[in-house]
């Protein structure tokens, strides 16, 4: 498991210090933070915030999300391998069956607890003719017309992004109960004789 996590972070971390990526002006300021170390180390804590991080961005429909991870790992300290793996939960496969089930998952929160959908865009809806679609074996539309109202789908991947987010620390703490490599942050563990001698 450690191999293939270095190796993955030698492969990452040799592709953005490509020559090509190091010419773009604009991407420059991002490029020189994402090379400190402190977002390439494993540790609970910044592998819990690079796992959150990541899995906000993977329920986003939108383009580009693993520069957001980057981005947001900047911010909040977290791995950026982690985080950059974990965007790949929405792949060209997956995409699909997932942008179905946040929509389900949004009429679910609007019908049944009455979360209010997004004023502005409530209203806009389109009749769809589908095929069945399965999910890892499971059923999660059965062929027919239905109707996608957007703002079902707002609520749902946003309500998926945030729980997900959530859910991440107490995952990474429990396997860190089996995993006890996995300590705390390389800095506070080196300041910690300092302050004994002290």
């Amino acid at each position: 498991m450690k191999l293939r996590y270095l190796r993955f972070v030698r492969k990452s971390y040799r592709y953005l210090r490509h020559p090509r990526l190091r010419r773009i002006k604009w991407l420059e300021p991002l490029t020189h933070a994402i090379f400190d170390k402190q977002f390439w180390k494993p540790c609970r804590d910044t592998v819990a915030s690079g796992l959150s991080v990541g899995l906000f961005c993977a329920m986003l429909p939108v383009p580009m999300q693993m520069i957001l991870a980057a981005i947001g790992c900047i911010r909040t300290k977290g791995n950026i391998p982690v985080a950059l793996a974990t965007c790949w939960i929405t792949n060209p496969i997956t995409q699909l069956p997932i942008m179905v089930t946040q929509h389900q998952f949004g009429a679910w929160l609007h019908k049944t607890i009455g979360i209010p959908r997004p004023p502005i865009i409530s209203n806009l809806e389109k009749k769809v003719t589908a095929e069945d679609l399965y999910l890892f074996g499971v059923q999660i539309l059965e062929a027919g017309e239905f109707t996608v109202n957007v703002g079902d789908f707002v609520l749902g991947f946003f309500s998926a992004a945030v729980l997900l987010s959530l859910i991440a620390f107490p995952i990474v703490w429990g396997v860190c109960l089996f995993l006890p490599n996995l300590g705390k942050h390389p800095d506070r563990m080196n300041k910690q004789p300092n302050q004994e001698q002290s």
